[in-house]
């Protein structure tokens, strides 16, 4: 059994070519949510409606979509999460890929339509103190 500080550490690091290569998939999944998410906002006003009628036995057409949108959303995060990938914003469509740099772990930083990573920052930090990997090891 590792100390709680080891639980804390990402379960898999990203070589720069690995993350780069799970872009096309990411991008795929993170569509989908915004999609998702945009059904969300569509029929927000209606579930509302049709949810402080439910003690009259009120209901709504849109229930299924909405129903389905939430399934869509979870199913795409789950799957970038399965891929050792964190989602800092979905509204940008933010990623981070843990990477070892110099002996640390860092984040390597992509952004929702950056043709691929160009970017890093400290774990304790985020997008906007990201530094090029430009004369990065």
């Amino acid at each position: 059994m590792g100390s709680p500080d080891e639980d804390e550490s990402p379960e898999r690091l990203f070589t720069l070519s690995e993350a780069n290569r799970l872009l096309p998939q990411l991008q795929s999944h993170l569509s989908a949510v915004k999609r998702g998410k945009s059904v969300l906002l569509q029929t927000r006003e209606e579930i509302q409606h049709a949810s402080s009628k439910a003690a009259l036995g009120g209901g709504s057409a849109v229930g299924v979509l909405y129903l389905q949108a939430l399934q869509q959303i979870s199913t795409h995060l789950q799957a970038i999460q399965e891929m050792g990938v964190l989602v800092k914003d979905v509204d940008m469509g933010l990623c981070d890929f843990p990477y070892l740099l110099d002996g640390r772990t860092v984040y390597l930083c992509w952004k929702l339509g950056e043709r691929e990573i160009c970017w890093w920052h400290e774990v304790t930090t985020g997008y906007k103190d990201r530094h090029p990997l430009e004369g990065t090891a």
